[in-house]
């Protein structure tokens, strides 16, 4: 194996991506890793055989409250070290990471929370991120090529966004939230698509399901590939799948040189 393909994609609800064609998808693309988020289903719930069929281990880690968050990763590349949650017993109530080994280099799904409902879970949004900063710098001192794929629910630049001044104000892009993403990616980590396109407009991974605005294209790239400094020398190429149709975001893709 000398190349890795990785997909990530926020489904918003895993059972609801299959009814719509997620798993034919899959059968058309066999990417080495597909890692999902919001999953909103207990795992009993998970029709996993629909993966095992594909050759795809899968591994889920839903939240207690049901119908709600959650990630997976359904891999076919040989791995170790599965792990579920980052030990924060409130974060892994809620199914935010979940992690596996792929040889030398470490996989993360990560679901962020989403701030956008309110103070509290704004609160509870810049909690998580200083926690899993925290986490992952902690991380690094063992493992030194990892990758956190997911959804960040955090444009970065005016870039990212269709509406920058318009969402001045707005969950997502918050100067606190862009400041957190600028030291993050400052600070031993690379945002993959942003390596390879540093000037690519108009490509964004969430559209609202009011107004029209994925047909308008009016977006927010908010689902990211980040990977150690480590690991940047090994980038091989990094798409985001506008026209892929199972959920309000669409998947994200990075290749990496083994």
């Amino acid at each position: 194996m000398n190349k890795l393909e990785i997909v990530s994609y926020n489904v918003n609800g895993i059972r609801s991506a299959i009814s719509k064609g997620l798993i034919d998808w899959i059968k058309s693309t066999q990417y080495d890793a597909y890692l999902f988020q919001e999953i909103k289903a207990n795992e009993a719930d998970i029709p996993k055989e629909l993966f095992d069929e594909l050759g795809y281990s899968n591994y889920w880690f839903p939240a207690q409250k049901k119908g709600y968050s959650g990630v997976g990763i359904a891999i076919k590349t040989p791995h170790t070290n599965l792990v579920k949650g980052m030990d924060i017993p409130k974060f892994d109530a809620e199914g935010r990471l979940i992690r596996l080994d792929i040889g030398d280099i470490t996989l993360i799904s990560s679901y962020f929370p989403s701030g956008s409902s309110g103070e509290e879970r704004q609160s509870v949004k810049m909690e998580y991120l200083d926690d899993f900063y925290a986490y992952i710098h902690q991380l690094k001192k063992e493992k030194k090529k990892i990758i956190v794929s997911g959804d960040y629910n955090i444009c970065h630049e005016a870039i990212d966004i269709h509406d920058p001044i318009g969402n001045k104000n707005s969950s997502g892009f918050l100067p606190e939230e862009r400041d957190w993403m600028s030291k993050y990616f400052n600070n031993g980590f690379t945002d993959t698509f942003r390596y390879f396109y540093p000037e690519k407009k108009e490509e964004y991974s969430w559209w609202s399901f009011r107004a029209n605005a994925r047909n308008n294209n009016k977006g927010w790239r908010i689902d990211y590939h980040a990977v150690t400094d480590e690991l940047k020398p090994q980038l091989s190429d990094a798409k985001i799948f506008m026209d892929v149709k199972h959920s309000d975001h669409c998947p994200i893709y990075v290749k990496l040189n083994l």
